[in-house]
């Protein structure tokens, strides 16, 4: 993600407990002495929202976690998101929550959709949680409407954005423009889960079912089966990636019937508009979407209309992104313009090839998906790296040498192998340079040269996978790391 301003507050009550300051990219530190294992939280005055349901998550999973270190990162990430980036309150007589990501003082739909999903089992016990993610709700489908194609948006509606030199510029209300299939895909995804943990279906009201019906029209736009597009994305930047070539229009494609992404979920252009990953996402959305229409809303006609589009985007993904590689036999491509042009590597992002078994868009013993992830933890995928500090999944958006604590973590949320995940965990109590939190990214030779301090998904994604490991391989807490 693009670096921006920090949120003053939040910062306040990090310095207040001790955390490392945030900076604007690389950070060089000295490995901070955790012999003490003191806490990383902000004062329990100062934290943004307090839920007493995940109080109590934390302090079962922590006493069964036998490596004091590993515990005690476990405690400062998992109530990250929690602690220091949400803005809850009342609109309209409805609960409105905003999630700021981090060090960035802005709400991607994909991150605040990510940043409460591990929450998301803890709401039948705590209903002011409940509210919040129903604040997330309402929150995220006024954000679609305002600009379906925009990835982040502030809280007030008024601002200017901080990229207004973009072309077309941002109207008030978007951080950034960046047309990504999977913006769209994460407030369904949300949705749809908060619906199967409550049954409360006053969510689903008419700016919700505005919002769902722009984003199966914007699909269907970004088909570009008339060859054009309303989209266009034009920044001034010495960043190659920060805006899609050819005045913005991204490279040709052929229309077979995918969705064409401006941007991946690490907010860089693609190289080939049709993200496969991203269009994974879509057709899963599309059904949850169908399931929603007709069985909670009786409106068989949009649901139909979901389903049929569903059904077109996934039977070219089968023709189109599925393909023979040299070693590996038939595996995804991660990106494809159905001309036959297709990359064969991953971003350690979600959605991303790895993150398909995380997703539950297939199963981790799916013969497509097992085929997939062996290539991509190969030396056959360009952004896999080794180093004497770990070995993992790497970004395009961060260079050739780092490795994103991301991949890392999501190889081990997608693993079968026992083995596989306690390397995981190792490597993540190895990397994260002293300082008791998740980052973007490291290199890989030297974890203390990292970016981002504060980087609430990935602080809350690592608490997912140690929560996931206490529920089903409780045994692997046993031991150190």
């Amino acid at each position: 993600m693009t670096h921006n301003f920090t949120r003053r507050e939040a910062l306040g009550a990090i310095a207040a407990a001790g955390s490392a300051a945030t900076f604007l990219g690389s950070t060089r530190v000295r490995a901070a002495d955790a012999a003490g294992f003191v806490s990383k939280r902000p004062p329990v005055s100062q934290r943004c929202f307090t839920s007493p349901a995940i109080e109590n998550a934390i302090s079962s999973v922590r006493g069964k976690i036998a490596d004091a270190e590993l515990a005690w990162m476990f405690e400062n990430c998992y109530p990250n998101t929690l602690d220091t980036t949400v803005d809850y309150g009342e609109l309209d007589g409805q609960p409105d929550s905003f999630i700021i990501t981090g060090d960035i003082d802005a709400m991607w739909l994909r991150d605040s959709t990510a940043q409460v999903w591990p929450y998301l089992p803890y709401l039948g016990e705590d209903d002011k949680l409940r509210r919040l993610v129903a604040g997330l709700v309402h929150r995220q489908a006024k954000c679609i409407l305002l600009d379906p194609y925009a990835n982040a948006f502030y809280k007030d509606a008024s601002r200017p954005s901080h990229w207004a030199s973009d072309q077309p510029s941002p109207v008030a209300g978007v951080h950034e423009r960046k047309w990504e299939i999977d913006s769209l895909c994460y407030p369904v995804r949300l949705t749809n889960a908060y619906l199967q943990q409550t049954d409360d279906a006053s969510v689903l009201d008419k700016q919700w079912q505005d919002a769902m019906r722009l984003i199966v029209k914007t699909f269907k736009v970004e088909q570009r089966k008339d060859g054009a597009s309303p989209y266009r994305f034009v920044r001034k930047t010495t960043a190659m990636l920060d805006a899609p070539p050819f005045d913005g229009t991204s490279r040709p494609i052929n229309p077979v019937g995918l969705i064409v992404s401006a941007f991946r979920p690490s907010d860089d252009s693609t190289l080939y508009p049709f993200l496969v990953p991203s269009n994974l996402f879509a057709v899963q959305s599309l059904r949850q979407l169908a399931e929603i229409f007709a069985n909670r809303l009786g409106d068989k006609a949009f649901a139909a209309e979901c389903t049929a589009l569903a059904d077109e985007v996934e039977a070219a993904l089968k023709q189109y992104a599925i393909v023979p590689h040299l070693d590996f036999g038939e595996i995804y491509a991660y990106e494809v313009d159905g001309f036959g042009n297709q990359a064969f590597w991953d971003d350690a992002n979600v959605p991303s090839l790895m993150s398909l078994a995380y997703l539950g868009v297939h199963t981790a013993d799916d013969p497509l998906y097992v085929r997939t992830r062996k290539f991509l933890v190969s030396d056959s995928n360009p952004y896999f790296l080794r180093g004497k500090a770990a070995s993992g999944q790497a970004s395009p958006h961060t260079g050739k040498v780092r490795i994103w604590p991301m991949g890392i973590i999501l190889r081990a949320l997608t693993s079968t192998s026992d083995t596989e995940i306690v390397e995981c965990l190792s490597a993540l109590k190895r990397t994260h340079a002293g300082t008791g939190f998740m980052h973007e990214a490291f290199n890989k030779d030297d974890p203390a040269d990292y970016t981002r301090d504060w980087f609430a998904w990935a602080n809350t994604l690592f608490g997912e996978l140690i929560v996931k490991v206490y529920n089903e391989q409780p045994q692997l807490l046993t031991r150190s790391f």
